[in-house]
């Protein structure tokens, strides 16, 4: 069920049913900035608390809970201890704008990713968590950490460099470089995306990924950056059989999968892949959930 607000000032829905309708999306959330997913379900438990013993007034619930979980996991993250519930401010998680209903929201994330997002700090990792793994708005993220919107980029920025270039004895996992190459791609990061590609980097397409629009074919390093810079912000995480890649989604369903070749900590192919048995496998990486 879409929670809306309307329903919610309305009081045409109970609260415990609202509430439960944004769940997984809270515990998607918490779990993709704190690498947990059982602390995760505990920090939307004390959000569930904290809505349950609150008398502020709430112009929207679902930004109201995203504010309060994420402060929550911005504690969790600077102690790695429980806090209690009553250290999260009412007045900036009252008023914010709605958060982005359509992204794709993770219950699970890899093992490899929470190697490269533990060497971020508890605000880089915040930023960079809600804007590039879930497409929420700097003013947003400002709010939530009591900054800035300039500030907040920045914190994004640094974190992307971060994870962009990791420890020499830590290479990316294939699924960290496709994951890092389409965050620099959402961000408009083009250096970032030139150091992700190999020289030789070419992008192709199948009959289906052609008629629907995508390029035929785009050779080099510097082409492909130029391509995919600023590009492909519908583009969710998914698996292309047992690879990790990234699709093009409207509406909920799968239009395109982007078929990524990984050697080495380096994007080498792109393959646009439209094909109506390779959109029938795609399964998001969202604890490995098939589409539905």
């Amino acid at each position: 069920m879409r929670v809306t607000d309307e329903k919610w000032k309305g009081g045409a829905v109970d609260q415990t049913e609202l509430f439960e309708a944004e769940r997984p999306r809270l515990v998607g959330l918490a779990s993709r900035v704190l690498g947990d997913h059982a602390e995760a379900q505990d920090v939307v438990q004390q959000a569930w608390l904290r809505l349950h013993g609150t008398d502020a007034e709430i112009e929207s619930l679902p930004a109201w809970l995203t504010t309060v979980t994420t402060r929550l996991c911005l504690d969790r993250l600077r102690s790695r201890t429980p806090v209690p519930i009553e250290q999260v401010d009412d007045e900036l998680a009252v008023g914010i704008g709605d958060p982005a209903d359509d992204v794709a929201l993770a219950d699970t994330v890899g093992l490899a990713l929470h190697v490269v997002l533990d060497r971020l700090s508890p605000r880089e990792r915040v930023a960079f968590v809600l804007h590039d793994s879930f497409g929420f708005e700097f003013p947003t993220i400002a709010a939530v950490l009591d900054s800035t919107p300039a500030a907040a980029r920045k914190l994004a920025s640094r974190a992307r460099a971060k994870v962009a270039q990791p420890a020499s004895e830590d290479r990316l996992a294939d699924w960290e470089v496709v994951d890092a190459f389409m965050a620099a791609a959402k961000g408009g990061d083009l250096d970032r995306l030139l150091r992700l590609l190999a020289p030789d980097a070419a992008v192709t397409a199948d009959d289906a990924a052609i008629l629907a629009g995508t390029p035929r074919q785009i050779e080099g390093r510097a082409e492909v950056a130029a391509f995919f810079d600023g590009s492909a912000q519908a583009a969710l995480p998914v698996f292309v059989g047992d690879r990790p890649g990234t699709a093009w989604f409207h509406l909920g369903e799968a239009k395109v999968v982007f078929d990524f070749v990984v050697a080495d900590g380096l994007v080498h192919a792109i393959t646009f892949r439209a094909a109506p048995d390779v959109l029938e496998g795609v399964v998001r990486r969202d604890g490995g959930r098939p589409r539905t």
